[in-house]
């Protein structure tokens, strides 16, 4: 069976996945301060040799160091290619006046959305930052928002006051009786009411697409629906290489 080895590296956690050629991916993740060159031979050992590998980051680049090591020993002439944001490619246009700025996750999940979920789109990605992009029916970006992440606005709390401590457990959502759960809901809400804001501002009704590690905390707090998809920006990589083979 063909299999080729998708790699996102993202900015808490490092995430890589097979996929065959029926598009069944096969997915894993470390966070980044557990991860090293000999985790990664370790894990990797293990896998059938991949036809290509597709590589994304927007993490430090020691990581695509590592990557390159591993991948050279384990599976010497096999490609790696390394995604970058585009002005124009499988079908999306870049709405960014320089495209290359785009965070390569951003382009890579508008790739998959115009893919696997042809249409208008909002996609929300619910990551370290919470990033919000539309596109219409033909591909072409509308251009987006960055926000915090809602352990970001946690931690910024902790760290800008003096009584309010980190806390990244979860509560009852609603009003609050002490400070752990207010904290918590107040981000809650602040991630919800992004979303709810941008999607009002929308003349028509605009399908939303959630990703990222806290899209299944946010989801079900939202008052339209949504396509709940955690491997957005894995699923563009398989687009790069099945495009690139093509």
């Amino acid at each position: 069976m063909t299999i080729n080895l998708l790699i996102d590296s993202g900015n808490t956690c490092f995430k890589w996945a097979t996929v065959d050629e029926f598009g069944q991916l096969t997915k894993h993740s470390v966070f980044n301060e557990q991860l090293s060159e000999a985790s990664l031979r370790s894990a990797w050992s293990e896998l059938e040799r991949p036809e290509q590998i597709a590589y994304s980051s927007v993490s430090a680049t020691a990581i695509l160091a590592w990557v390159q090591t591993v991948a050279t020993v384990l599976w010497p002439e096999v490609p790696l290619i390394v995604a970058r944001s585009e002005a124009q490619a499988f079908g999306v246009c870049n709405a960014y006046q320089q495209p290359e700025k785009l965070g390569v996750d951003r382009w890579l999940a508008l790739v998959a959305t115009h893919h696997y979920y042809p249409g208008p789109a909002c996609i929300v990605d619910c990551g370290t930052a919470i990033t919000v992009d539309l596109m219409n029916e033909q591909g072409q970006h509308q251009g987006g928002l960055i926000s915090p992440g809602l352990r970001l606005m946690r931690q910024s709390l902790a760290q800008g006051t003096a009584n309010l401590a980190f806390d990244n457990e979860t509560y009852e959502t609603g009003l609050s009786n002490f400070t752990a759960a207010a904290i918590h809901n107040g981000t809650l809400f602040a991630a919800v009411g992004l979303i709810t804001q941008v999607l009002n501002t929308q003349a028509e009704a605009t399908p939303l697409i959630l990703t990222g590690g806290d899209a299944e905390h946010i989801v079900p707090h939202l008052s339209v629906n949504a396509t709940l998809d955690t491997d957005l920006v894995l699923r563009g990589l398989a687009v790069l290489l099945q495009k690139k083979a093509a």
